[in-house]
């Protein structure tokens, strides 16, 4: 208790808190202050909770805080009689009950704030089930579970994005390093431009080289689609093996099994659902039922005071005394049959638990493999390689590619620094074993002059000496100081209890009276208190019973004017669609061409009519595509003929002007020297 104690003070003398409390102040708090402080708390957790209790009436904070503590999945809140003795405790601010919900909430806040930011958005709204009739209102339902859908799996990628590694300096630094490698394809591509504008038919070869790219491009295109196709291919495959070996399996079982074993497994299976529906899940839907049924009693009661609770432990006092009486008087009565009875009671009863515990596990192990079937079925449906691992994408392939990058060179300039780090440690070494050598030649000539004086030693016993007298002269200075301080301060010591004296006589006095008046007062405080504690009970419970009446007429009022907006809305609409009939019926009947063109019904033959000449002229369009498939096909193999045939002209072209320039280079020596 002592450490829960001491973690709680910690945490509330941090930030956000800052309570400045040591373990006395702190358990020396009154209850009010004690449930302020775990209202502080909540606040942090959820900015909602930031009220004074002392302008709240009780039993609305304990509602509010224990709903809070539900949401949070605090784990005391399990039975019924857990529930309405932590109620009891928060309403007298209890410190067995506030001190383990203090340490259960600090130890945890980070935790606790997402979870209730959560809780705003995926705790649904119970609507009952004569409203969902309404189909409007069904409508509005479903809407509000998709978003509460979409909002769920948009937390999971804001989660996986935040856990992807990836964080601001480092795409910073890929932006870095893209825009270098971006400046210096620039360059590149202007120096090749100057390069080629000397060369002949410049344009014709860029245009041709266009065209190349384009068809390498749509290569490149093309491969990926094989490859995708392949990917699929394989998984189709291994989609039928599974299939195969499922129908194996199953032959299998059909052809070692007879009808009187697969009757025996029927059998089985439905006596194991029977007791399932008969048996186990009535008494969980009946006890859920009256915990409901308690937890609506509890919460429709007023708070209660004090008298009531000293009426409530006065009543359980008797119930206990009623009930200890009547167990000692059925051991007193002792029947025989009934004791022969009970063997067979506690075997039934031993069967019935391990009846239940096999129950559980069995739907425990269903969920299980219904949880493993779907993360098969998960894992089958991503995209594999050929050899078996995961395919890696275009983006994410860049994207190592970059981070790689900035990670060479981060390396490398990490290994310069070590390097240069290593050099100077070398200096630094060969100078310390230099000066290590000096002082020992210096040591030894020393002790050599010396000992040729005849006084050997004298240098290392003249430094110990003048050490030790400087500690001596240090602890000197600081006893005289200390003797000092001591005697000054006893003299103003005492100067100041003579003054205290002087100055308290008359007060003391004066108080001896006053206590004797507090003394009175205090008695016919704690009389008023009690007058007011009755009185306030009383009309704080008229009070809640107005309340629940004021707040069900303003349902009803509020369920009334939805209802009767609802019903004016469908009557505009139903009166929009007998007018939008009446006009299509005068258009169709009417006389005039031109209004007949408006009726819908011409307008949508007319939109059928172009659809099937748009039909027409894909299907001649499809047909003129597939006459054709072979005649292109031979046009791209000629192109990549015709590519081959460019890089030849290319390659010869490089080579006629490289025997050019030797043969000039050539010329050129031959008249140097016939000039010399």
């Amino acid at each position: 208790m002592s450490e829960q104690l001491k973690f709680i003070v910690e945490e509330l003398n941090k930030d956000p808190f800052k309570k400045n409390f040591n373990l006395i102040t702190f358990d020396s708090l009154e209850p009010m202050q004690l449930l302020q402080i775990l209202n502080d708390v909540l606040a942090e957790i959820d900015p909602k909770q930031a009220i004074d209790i002392r302008e709240e009436m009780p039993e609305q904070t304990i509602k509010r805080m224990c709903a809070l503590l539900r949401m949070l999945k605090y784990k005391s809140l399990g039975s019924l009689s857990d529930v309405s003795s932590f109620r009891q405790g928060l309403v007298t601010g209890s410190k067995p009950v506030v001190h383990p919900v203090l340490h259960w909430l600090l130890q945890r806040i980070p935790e606790l704030k997402k979870r209730a930011y959560l809780a705003r958005f995926l705790v649904k709204l119970e609507v009952p089930a004569e409203f969902l009739q309404d189909d409007v209102i069904t409508d509005t339902y479903n809407q509000y579970e998709d978003l509460v859908e979409s909002f769920k799996t948009y937390h999971k990628q804001c989660e996986q994005l935040r856990t992807s590694g990836f964080s601001t300096a480092e795409i910073r630094r890929d932006i870095s390093a893209m825009e270098d490698e971006k400046d210096q394809l620039i360059k590149r591509v202007e120096r090749l431009k100057k390069r080629v504008e000397s060369v002949p038919n410049h344009l014709r070869m860029l245009e041709q080289a266009r065209r190349l790219r384009v068809e390498k491009e749509r290569q490149e295109s093309l491969t990926q689609q094989k490859q995708e196709q392949k990917n699929q291919l394989f998984q189709a495959e291994q989609r039928l093996q599974r299939l195969q070996q499922q129908l194996k399996d199953l032959r299998q079982a059909a052809a070692n099994a007879n009808p009187e074993s697969l009757m025996k497994r029927l059998e089985e299976e439905m006596k194991i659902n029977s007791y399932m529906v008969s048996e186990k899940l009535p008494k969980e839907l009946e006890g859920m039922g009256r915990t409901v049924q308690y937890l609506q009693k509890v919460a429709s009661e007023p708070a209660l005071g004090q008298d009531d609770l000293q009426e409530l432990r006065d009543k359980i006092k008797e119930a206990d005394f009623q009930i200890n009486q009547l167990i000692e008087k059925k051991m007193m009565r002792n029947d025989p049959m009934d004791d022969k009875l009970t063997l067979y009671r506690q075997q039934a009863s031993i069967i019935v638990r391990k009846k239940e515990s096999k129950a559980e596990e069995l739907q425990e192990a269903r969920e299980e493999l219904a949880a493993a079937e779907r993360e098969l079925r998960q894992r089958s449906s991503q995209p594999k390689g050929s050899d078996g691992e995961e395919v890696v994408r275009g983006d994410e392939l860049k994207r190592l590619v970059v981070k790689i990058r900035s990670k060479r060179t981060v390396w490398q300039k990490k290994r310069q620094e070590m390097s240069e780090l290593k050099a100077e440690y070398g200096v630094l070494q060969r100078t310390e074993e230099i000066l290590k050598q000096r002082h020992e030649t210096i040591q030894q000539k020393l002790q050599t002059v010396e000992a040729e004086k005849g006084i050997s030693g004298y240098s290392t016993t003249q430094e110990e000496l003048e050490r030790v007298s400087a500690i001596k002269s240090e602890l000197d200075e600081k006893k005289g100081r200390t003797l000092d301080d001591m005697s000054e301060m006893v003299k103003a010591l005492n100067s100041m209890i003579v003054e205290k004296k002087s100055a308290l006589a008359p007060i003391i006095k004066e108080l001896r009276s006053l206590r004797q008046r507090c003394q009175d007062l205090s008695v016919e405080y704690e009389e008023k208190k009690k007058q007011y504690e009755r009185c306030a009970a009383g009309l704080e419970s008229n009070r809640s019973k107005l309340n629940q009446e004021v707040k069900a007429l303003r349902e009803e009022t509020e369920q009334e004017e939805n209802r009767y907006h609802y019903i004016n809305c469908m009557s505009e609409i139903v009166e929009m669609q007998i007018q939008r009939a009446t006009e299509e019926m005068k258009a169709y009947v009417s006389s005039d061409p031109l209004e007949r063109k408006k009726t819908f019904r011409d307008l949508y033959l007319k939109n059928i009519s172009e659809q099937e000449l748009l039909g027409k002229k894909l299907r001649e369009k499809q047909k003129m595509v597939r006459e054709n498939h072979a005649a292109n096909m031979e046009q791209m193999k000629m192109w990549l003929d015709l590519e081959q045939l460019m890089e030849c002209k290319k390659q010869c072209f490089i080579r006629a002007q490289s025997q050019t320039s030797i043969g000039r280079v050539i010329q050129e020596g031959g008249e140097d020297r016939l000039i010399l």
